[in-house]
């Protein structure tokens, strides 16, 4: 259990605590409003924190050559962990929103796409032995996730002393984020198809 892996499994145990956070209904103000505004910038800070323990495990993994089964295994899963459950938590947090038909749809491509590329380096490793690295372009994925929901937590924590709060939610950052996540999840999904289609083929 080196330094990596123990990031990994710090990287899945902080997600539960977000969606804690996020989900139970803890009365962190009398204010409804500034409870709600309080919420989002724990859990913001947890999610970075988490988002951290994400990039610092496979730079020491790779810089001190501590690449394990365990962590091929682990680092994957636990990204996919920390981006459902954060985009599950917001829907259920805020499923009154006027915009949450929006958040469902961007959220369902997210998760098709990692459950599809997921498939298919589970069929590309066990029949040809070949370990699908990630991608350019799977890595500015991740980041835009990564942004989204940071973007979509902060941005009316940070725009609220200057707006009334009937116009403080689902601002314009949190639209272009999400434009610009789902965008970046569609091309390199499809990519990934793309590139990987002669060993899934169904006419192979």
């Amino acid at each position: 259990m080196n330094l990596p892996n123990k990031l990994t499994i710090l990287r899945i145990c902080l997600v539960p605590v977000f969606m804690i956070v996020m989900m139970a209904p803890i009365p962190f103000h009398p204010d409804a409003v500034i409870s709600d505004l309080i919420c989002r910038g724990v859990a913001a800070l947890v999610f970075i924190i988490t988002s951290i323990t994400d990039m610092l495990d496979g730079k020491i993994a790779r810089k001190y050559n501590l690449i394990t089964n365990f962590g091929k295994f682990m680092d994957p899963l636990a990204d996919k962990f920390m981006v459902f459950g954060a985009l599950l938590s917001i829907i259920y947090r805020y499923r009154a929103d006027r915009a949450l038909p929006v958040i469902i749809c961007a959220a369902a491509i997210v998760m098709f796409r990692e459950l599809a590329v997921t498939s298919i380096r589970l069929v590309v490793s066990g029949n040809e032995g070949i370990v699908v690295a990630a991608s350019w372009l799977g890595k500015v994925k991740t980041v835009l996730q990564i942004v989204f929901i940071c973007t979509i937590l902060l941005e009316p924590l940070v725009l609220y002393p200057f707006k009334s709060f009937a116009f403080y939610d689902w601002t314009i950052l949190t639209y272009v984020t999400m434009a610009a996540m789902v965008f970046m999840t569609l091309w390199s999904g499809f990519d990934y198809i793309k590139s990987y289609w002669k060993f899934i083929s169904p006419n192979d």
